[in-house]
């Protein structure tokens, strides 16, 4: 169960996400791997979010980021889904499949296992980028059981739209 002080956190965060948003008559498209749609029912909790959110994309698996967002098979064999090149195409193929000028990309592993020595249980990459321009990417590790990392990637990607607004 998420802490009441982490819910109140991402949906004050989603709110800022909003309120820019619609200030800049934007509309943004997330495209999530481990976070499950989370980011995407943060920024619907938000009453009017329909204003400002077009669209997202839960791609869990390596053929729905193939199918849905056009990521590279190549990309994912060489890279594997958790990767900067990964989320960089996740939110280029998010915006191209959708009506956003804006979007945001994770992809993670949140545990308990699926962990490697390369890229260890908590590993987490988040993507963020506007129409015309290159995503940008960071790596992050979270630590924690799997529902604290998902939430914590949720604030990081929240975090980094407002960054990127």
């Amino acid at each position: 169960m998420i802490e009441h002080s982490t819910e109140a956190k991402l949906a004050a965060l989603a709110a800022q996400v909003g309120q820019r948003l619609l200030a800049l008559g934007l509309m943004v498209a997330p495209a999530e791997s481990c976070t499950g749609g989370w980011v995407a029912k943060t920024l619907t909790d938000v009453a009017g979010s329909s204003a400002w959110l077009d669209r997202g994309f839960v791609t869990y698996s390596n053929a729905a980021k193939v199918e849905m967002l056009g990521v590279s098979a190549e990309t994912l064999d060489a890279h594997g889904a958790v990767s900067e090149a990964v989320v960089r195409e996740m939110v280029r193929g998010a915006l191209q499949h959708s009506c956003a000028q804006v979007a945001v990309a994770i992809s993670g592993i949140a545990g308990p296992g699926g962990g490697t020595a390369d890229k260890a249980v908590g590993t987490v990459w988040l993507a963020w980028g506007r129409e015309g321009s290159e995503p940008v990417a960071r790596r992050r590790h979270f630590a924690g059981d799997r529902e604290q990392v998902r939430a914590q990637s949720v604030e990081a990607a929240l975090d980094g739209l407002l960054a990127l607004l």
